[in-house]
């Protein structure tokens, strides 16, 4: 059963997070590379976000949105 354990452990620290130990020494190297990933997720959550509110509006615009209380069943 330890062994069990064990292979979890090596799976995790070996394999799984080997992209956070590279962006690790990354920065020693190259800290705005290193925090580049950062920006990237960044400005694609920004993106989703604007689509979203585009979306609402767009839905608002042409009515569709039921405004009504008791639209969702948990209200």
């Amino acid at each position: 059963m330890k062994a069990f354990f064990e292979s979890i452990a090596w799976l995790f620290e070996e394999i799984l997070f080997l992209p956070y130990s590279f962006f690790r020494e990354l920065e020693l190297s190259s800290w705005t590379l290193a925090n580049s990933v950062n920006w990237v997720f960044l400005v694609v959550g920004f993106s989703a976000m604007i689509y979203w509110v585009l979306q609402l509006n767009l839905f608002d615009k042409n009515g569709e949105e039921d405004k009504d209380p008791s639209a969702h069943s948990f209200l």
